[in-house]
């Protein structure tokens, strides 16, 4: 009787990691792309309603019904991501075709309008620009979701990508009060450089990102059916818990965007430059605190991070909205604080949604990695519409947008505060909720990896790593 030899036990490929100077040319694109995700819920509506002169209720629902158009253009992008297979890639070649209509736009609705133009100008422009960023965003997203594949690499890269969305965001912050201040121009100039500065830097980002950085290859079927296969995600437990977590993330920091001028120059008694400037603080706390997220992420999941980070938000953001005016210092201390979670919202969502749609080629045999994604860029754009009520709530109590307090009644400056303060923080609070339960850990997605990794090296003809 001879004795077996026990079988070895194969330890897990490691995991493949991109260099921090791949990723920085990968995540230099959401420098400008950044600057029109700031731009089109905050600094668009407000710089159309006071400087350009039309009505605030005009501009909301410009907004609100372009929003909910673009909405249908992400899941037929998605789609036609998908099923795009070139010798440049799969995503890259969409990012090169936004880059032009994205420049276009910028130029139109920043530099080129005047005082005066009416809501057609408005509604045609921004409809463009709302197409160049979904192509721009969705292919951004879904070169990021194969750039690394593996679990934790994914919350860096990501990590990354949120990282310089940020960057972005404060830069494009700062451009305005730097033309006030050193004496330029006024703040509409400064929008204006604004628009000339994202035109500038598209081009450069993405010529950069298109030099550096790879695109892996992934085999699976050819997406098929796609009205069908979109109703079918939703079906996925994952998959709706990931949407309204970030529905519930989207509309929070929308109504913030969106009302914070008013709030802060009509209740706290700052001007506009300063309000600016409160918000250019608290996106530098989300600057510092990206990393913390990546890093729990890591080592408790990316949904209970996202959980953590989701109640977190709530009581910093409450209580710093609740800190009394006239004191800048404090207040620009508790809006850094309170920024420090807003980063995990928006780049764990994706990197979960990425792991998602390895589920589902998993489960399928078919990469609709490009098609979740735009759901999931579509519930944001929801979220950033459903933003846009207050504006519609203000008017209808007979709010007016004009600095300070006087000419407003004491209940429309009460409905301003609820909606600012109570709104935002009870929708924070339940992106925490939904999330009780999220069945794709990271030892799930470890086996799922393990099981895609050996198909892809057997439909390659070699052996698997």
């Amino acid at each position: 009787m001879t004795d077996t030899a026990p079988a070895a036990v194969v330890p897990p490929p490691a995991p493949h990691r991109r260099s921090n100077a791949v990723l920085a040319a990968f995540s230099a694109v959401c420098l400008p792309l950044a600057a029109f995700g700031v731009a089109l819920p905050v600094t668009l509506p407000e710089f159309y309603a006071t400087f350009v002169g039309l009505e605030l209720g005009v501009v909301a629902a410009v907004f609100m019904i372009v929003r909910l158009i673009d909405i249908t253009f992400d899941p037929f992008i998605g789609w036609a991501m998908d099923r795009t297979k070139s010798r440049f890639g799969r995503y890259r070649p969409w990012l090169v075709l936004a880059t032009p209509i994205l420049m276009l736009a910028a130029y139109m609705m920043f530099v080129a309008v005047q005082p005066g133009a009416g809501p057609v100008f408005l509604f045609a422009w921004l409809l463009v620009l709302y197409l160049g960023f979904s192509i721009g965003t969705l292919s951004q997203l879904g070169w990021a979701a194969v750039l690394a594949p593996e679990y934790d690499q994914r919350s860096r890269v990501y990590g990354w990508w949120q990282v310089f969305n940020i960057i972005g965001v404060v830069l494009i912050l700062i451009l305005p009060t730097i033309v006030v201040k050193a004496g330029i121009g006024d703040y509409t100039d400064g929008v204006r450089i604004m628009g000339w500065a994202i035109v500038i830097a598209l081009p450069v980002t993405v010529g950069l990102a298109l030099l550096v950085v790879p695109e892996p290859v992934t085999s699976g079927a050819q997406p098929h059916g796609s009205l069908g296969a979109y109703v079918a995600l939703f079906k996925k437990s994952v998959v709706r818990k990931l949407l309204f977590a970030d529905l519930l993330l989207g509309i929070a920091p929308g109504i913030t965007g969106s009302l914070l001028f008013f709030f802060f120059g009509q209740i706290k008694g700052y001007d506009h430059t300063q309000a600016g400037l409160f918000m250019l603080i608290y996106f530098i706390g989300g600057l510092c605190g990206a990393p913390f997220w990546a890093w729990l992420a890591t080592r408790v999941g990316k949904d209970r991070g996202l959980a953590i980070a989701g109640l977190s938000s709530a009581v910093l953001y409450v209580g710093a909205t609740l800190v009394p005016g006239h004191n800048f210092i404090l207040t620009a201390i508790v809006m850094f604080i309170a920024g420090l979670p807003y980063a995990a919202g928006l780049f764990l969502t994706r990197a979960m949604m990425a792991d998602a749609g390895d589920e589902e080629r998993f489960e399928t045999g078919v990469d609709r990695t490009g098609l979740m994604l735009s759901i999931l860029s579509a519930t944001t754009k929801i979220g950033h519409v459903l933003a846009l009520v207050p504006y519609l709530v203000l008017q209808a109590v007979g709010f007016r947008a004009i600095p300070g307090p006087e000419g407003n009644s004491p209940s429309s400056l009460i409905t301003l505060q609820l909606l600012f303060i109570v709104v935002p923080g009870v929708l924070m609070a339940l992106s925490a909720w939904v999330l009780k339960g999220y069945p794709l850990t990271a030892q799930r997605h470890r086996e799922i990896r393990q099981e895609l990794d050996a198909r892809d090296a057997a439909a390659q003809g070699a052996p698997p790593a």
